[in-house]
């Protein structure tokens, strides 16, 4: 006897008998993880805390790359501060060195030359300054030298001038006599300002006789001072005398007799030129008369 053939089965029955026993397996898997700690004891030993050497440890490494970033960022102006600093202590022993230097008797004096003398004679006012020999140059007592300058009448002015590295050079200026004074003393030779540099027996040669009412403190013996130190070169040399009561009347005489009126001081460059014209354009005159630089009036 044959068998019935069997019922055609339905396909989508089938399928959703089949979808609870996948997801009864899906949230075995969930509930069971692969990854999961095997035990209770690593989960805790992860979670202990840090020791406080670490601590330390963490500290230190922060600060090592705190000071790095400041190193970094700090490296130009630590540059230029080494430099600023390398220059002053330079320019410090470069001036402290040439101090030191020139206080020392690397310096030192060892030779003293006058100049300006004409009158006097070099070599005696060097002796009077030998005690400066051996001082350093920046040493050099200038109040010892005025000193002993002073003994000699005749410097006007001086000037020190340091030649490094031995050589000391004294600048002087001798004054300029207007003539010689005379009186029971003998012939006093006298500048401008009435200074008195020698007095002698005779009176010295090229040097005009002097007769001024009032003598050397007078307003009469400044104006013929004046006068005399403004002349003409050749005028100067044939000068051998002159008189003068008041500032206004000042009178030269030359060795050829030639009297010439001069006046006050004034214009007296432009007098010196009219009378040296007057002079060659009249030889022979006896007065000349230079009040008035414009015109001269010839006697």
């Amino acid at each position: 006897m044959r068998r019935p053939a069997p019922l055609p089965v339905d396909r989508e029955n089938a399928r959703e008998k089949e979808k609870p026993a996948r997801s009864i397996s899906r949230i075995r898997e969930i509930e069971e993880p692969v990854d999961a700690p095997d035990t209770v004891d690593e989960a805790v030993e992860s979670e202990q805390p840090t020791s406080a050497r670490d601590v330390w440890r963490a500290a230190r490494a922060r600060r090592r790359a705190l000071r790095s970033e400041i190193r970094r960022f700090t490296q130009r102006s630590r540059r230029r501060r080494v430099l600023w600093l390398s220059v002053v202590g330079a320019l410090i022993l470069l001036i402290g060195g040439s101090v030191a230097a020139a206080y020392s008797p690397l310096f030192a004096v060892q030779k003293i030359t006058v100049v300006g003398a004409t009158t006097l004679d070099p070599a005696t006012v060097e002796s009077a300054l030998d005690a400066q020999l051996g001082t350093p140059l920046a040493l050099v007592d200038t109040s010892k030298v005025k000193a002993a300058l002073l003994a000699f009448p005749l410097i006007e002015t001086y000037a020190l001038e340091a030649k490094p590295p031995h050589d000391l050079t004294v600048r002087i200026v001798e004054r300029t006599p207007v003539g010689v004074i005379r009186s029971d003393a003998g012939y006093t030779l006298v500048d401008a300002a009435g200074v008195v540099p020698s007095t002698t027996s005779d009176q010295p040669a090229g040097q005009p006789l002097l007769e001024i009412t009032g003598g050397t403190d007078s307003r009469a013996f400044e104006s013929a001072g004046l006068v005399v130190r403004s002349l003409p070169a050749d005028v100067r040399a044939a000068l051998t005398g002159v008189r003068a009561s008041t500032a206004d009347d000042v009178t030269l005489t030359l060795s050829s007799g030639l009297t010439v009126v001069w006046g006050s001081e004034d214009e007296s460059a432009l007098k010196g030129v009219t009378l040296a014209r007057a002079i060659a354009l009249n030889p022979e005159a006896s007065t000349i008369d230079v009040t008035s630089p414009e015109v001269a009036v010839i006697g």
